[in-house]
């Protein structure tokens, strides 16, 4: 490892906009300075009167110093490179090449080095997803499971309220199982896109209200079915002006929406308000859409982390009253509902709770 940071630039492109110790630059070196000693060396067989061969030798010699010398500076961060190679190839990402060149060799190390950190996060993601994935599947499970050998056992009677139980169980089995199959299905590409205009104020209302419906059908039965339970939170509306209108995937984009109110609804408190916002983007059918919440926000160093899959916070009381906490899942589908339209979503600042903020480009520009 070399012993501090290099500055990172893209691969292929030049410290600072110039290359000056290329690789061409070398080999070009090498012919001039071989042509200056054979013709430095043949100037002083003249003029002392030394035999040519002898000169020639000498020539010969120092021609073959200077390109080793020059092929070892080649070949050596290559071996190494080789080797790194191999053991990525093996399943070991911790090995890096040094970056301590300034030619196409160093713009080499230096992607490889980018490529071992990438494979060695989608490993870690991929051992994370799959323990993550366990631990969610075994808890519904092992609750169904216990409810039915009770009822097999004669332990408990199938009466309504054990079946609720086992209703809920199933529920949070079932949900858990259909949005890792929307993530597979948004990781592989294989959900298209069905972009049309509609109006902004009528769309985000039947969202409102269908999320107050679920709540209170999920109250009525239990808490634990993989999403919010809270009846008392108070889900307000505000587009401006009332006539916005968008161009997107409306089935992609209430994924977006409702899973963010899903998540300002966990997080806030005690009959506290969730606010959509939605406002005209800078371009053509552009929208951009905030929701906004009144629980103890998202610290500035977890931003980053806010939509990975099964992220649920690092604050110390993350969860409103009545909520589970949920799966971690919805922000991550809603990053990459967003995605497929080419938007951008964040976590924005705000003066209290936390703010997601959500911009969608609309029509694609038409050149002039």
């Amino acid at each position: 490892m070399s012993g501090g940071p290099a500055p990172r630039r893209g691969p292929g492109e030049p410290w600072g906009g110039v290359r000056p110790f290329s690789i061409k630059t070398k080999l070009g070196a090498l012919v001039v300075i071989s042509v200056l000693i054979t013709t430095g060396l043949s100037m002083i067989a003249v003029q002392t009167k030394t035999e040519l061969r002898f000169i020639t030798v000498f020539s010969m010699i120092a021609t073959l110093l200077i390109t080793q010398f020059v092929a070892h500076s080649l070949t050596a961060p290559l071996d190494e490179m080789n080797t790194v190679a191999r053991s990525i190839s093996h399943g070991d990402y911790s090995r890096r090449v040094r970056e301590n060149r300034r030619d196409e060799l160093g713009d080499l190390a230096e992607t490889i080095n980018v490529m071992a950190d990438e494979l060695e996060a989608q490993d870690r993601q991929r051992k994370e997803l799959v323990a993550n994935v366990s631990h969610e599947l075994r808890t519904p499970i092992a609750g169904l499971r216990a409810v039915l050998e009770n009822i097999v056992d004669g332990v408990t009677e199938a009466d309504p309220e054990t079946m609720r139980t086992a209703l809920k169980q199933t529920e949070r089995l079932g949900r858990l199982v259909e949005t890792l199959m929307d993530l597979s299905r948004l990781d592989n590409g294989v959900v298209p896109l069905k972009k049309r205009r509609f109006e902004v104020w009528p769309y985000l209302s039947g969202v409102l209200k269908e999320a107050n419906m679920v709540a209170s059908t999920r109250a009525g039965i239990a808490s634990g079915s993989g999403g919010h339970t809270r009846t008392d939170v108070h889900l307000h509306l505000d587009v401006s002006p009332p006539e916005l209108t968008a161009h997107a995937d409306p089935e992609r984009i209430h994924q977006v929406v409702a899973n963010l109110i899903d998540n300002a609804v966990k997080h806030s408190p005690a009959h506290g308000r969730v606010t959509v916002k939605a406002r005209r983007g800078d371009r053509p059918e552009s929208l951009e859409l905030e929701v906004l919440d009144e629980g103890p926000g998202i610290p500035k160093s977890e931003w980053h982390r806010v939509f990975e899959r099964f992220n649920r916070g690092a604050v110390s009381s993350p969860h409103g009253p009545g909520s589970d906490g949920g799966t971690g899942l919805g922000l991550a589908i809603a990053r990459w509902a967003v995605d497929l339209h080419g938007g951008r979503i964040g976590v924005a600042e705000s003066k209290r709770g936390c703010r997601i903020l959500v911009t969608l480009p609309g029509l694609p520009s038409v050149p002039s």
